[in-house]
């Protein structure tokens, strides 16, 4: 039969926008529908806009394998669309003795992932690379840095548009049943309802990913998994940036834990913590920055008394909750759920964004498709 559309995405955030790009390369008309009235306004837009080296993340995982895969894929596309970045590097820091012996697993991991470039540091070494730093030892990853998150999804945008396909906005997913000979019949609501079909189906709307699920006709509900909101929260320096590279402490239970970046406009901001909420709220509470001043002068002694200001706060698809250790991304084929021709996303979040590119690779190639010329 003859469908409207080869393949259909559920969500315009990086991540859904990066599978259309990668079907789109192999030909296939896309059309990719988003909730919002503009792309990446969900987790996309509220994030640190971090390339992540790839240093964490446990052997033989997808995070390791599409995050180192993921940031080589970045920054070659970032320099074909001339999309801004700046590949400042990371310094991941022990601010205390017993913290070293962390960074040497920390050093094994990335070595194991194929990390590029990762160097140990004395303390003298990584003082005389941010000299207002306070810390026993560091590892540096060269290949880390920040982008410009937007501009990048607006060129994916761009790309699938270019190969003949359509992003289309205010446009939410309502449902969707397998047809008996293949494919999908999707329900689209908005301000004019639609059904479309496609040969191909998949979802990557982030935070919605279980409920997208669910609206799924013959989706075994034992294959959905739980998900759970992981809160971050962000304060802004007022004052000059004190370091050009990123600054982590080693990670915290369940994320990488509160961080220093420069962004591109040159400003320092700090973020995020991890509170799990049980709804979507985004607020910062100011009283928050107490947690933070005492987090930061761990590595920066110099953080002035009333220099952090109440920023922004994003909410992560976790598919743990407190106390539990943070799993893999969730990239659902029909061995898992039993439907042919759908790819379920779940769990895409750090380092979603930098893995974006290579989780568009994965899911073509979950679908059975060949690599794009």
């Amino acid at each position: 039969m003859e469908f409207d559309f080869e393949a259909v995405v559920v969500g315009a955030g990086a991540v859904g926008l990066a599978v259309g790009y990668a079907l789109s390369q192999r030909g296939l008309s896309v059309a990719v529908l988003e909730r919002e009235a503009a792309i990446g306004q969900g987790v996309s837009s509220r994030n640190s806009e971090v390339i992540h080296g790839g240093l964490y993340y446990p052997t033989g995982s997808l995070k390791a394998r599409l995050c180192v895969e993921g940031r080589r894929r970045l920054y070659n596309f970032l320099d074909k669309h001339k999309v801004a970045y700046d590949r400042c590097g990371k310094l991941v820091v022990a601010t205390a003795p017993d913290e070293v012996a962390r960074l040497e697993a920390i050093f094994a991991q990335a070595t194991t992932n194929g990390v590029e470039g990762m160097a140990r540091l004395s303390r003298a070494e990584a003082l005389a690379l941010e000299p207002e730093l306070s810390c026993e030892a560091a590892l540096l990853s060269p290949q880390s840095g920040v982008f410009d998150s937007h501009g990048y999804m607006l060129a994916l945008q761009g790309e699938i548009e270019a190969a003949g396909g359509a992003v289309v906005v205010a446009t939410p997913f309502e449902g969707a049943r397998p047809l008996p000979a293949g494919g999908f019949e999707i329900r689209a609501g908005g301000v004019e309802p639609a059904t479309l079909t496609c040969r191909y189906l998949v979802t990557a709307p982030g935070l919605s990913a279980q409920a997208v699920a669910a609206a799924i006709e013959g989706f075994p509900p034992a294959s959905i998994p739980a998900g759970h909101y992981g809160k971050g929260r962000y304060f802004r320096l007022v004052g000059k940036a004190p370091f050009s590279r990123l600054i982590y402490p080693p990670p915290i239970a369940g994320a990488l834990g509160t961080h220093y970046r420069r962004d591109l406009g040159g400003q320092a901001v700090f973020g995020p913590d991890l509170i799990f909420v049980d709804e979507l709220d985004y607020g910062v509470d100011p009283a928050a920055a107490n947690g933070f001043y005492a987090y930061i002068r761990k590595f920066w002694p110099g953080l002035p008394d009333g220099s952090l200001t109440p920023d922004y706060a994003g909410i992560r698809p976790k598919l743990h909750g407190p106390g539990e250790p943070q799993g893999d991304f969730r990239i659902d084929g029909a061995k898992t759920h039993a439907i042919a021709g759908l790819v379920a996303l779940f769990g895409i979040e750090s380092p979603g964004l930098t893995s974006s590119l290579a989780i568009g690779e994965e899911v073509a190639a979950r679908l059975g498709l060949e690599s794009a010329a």
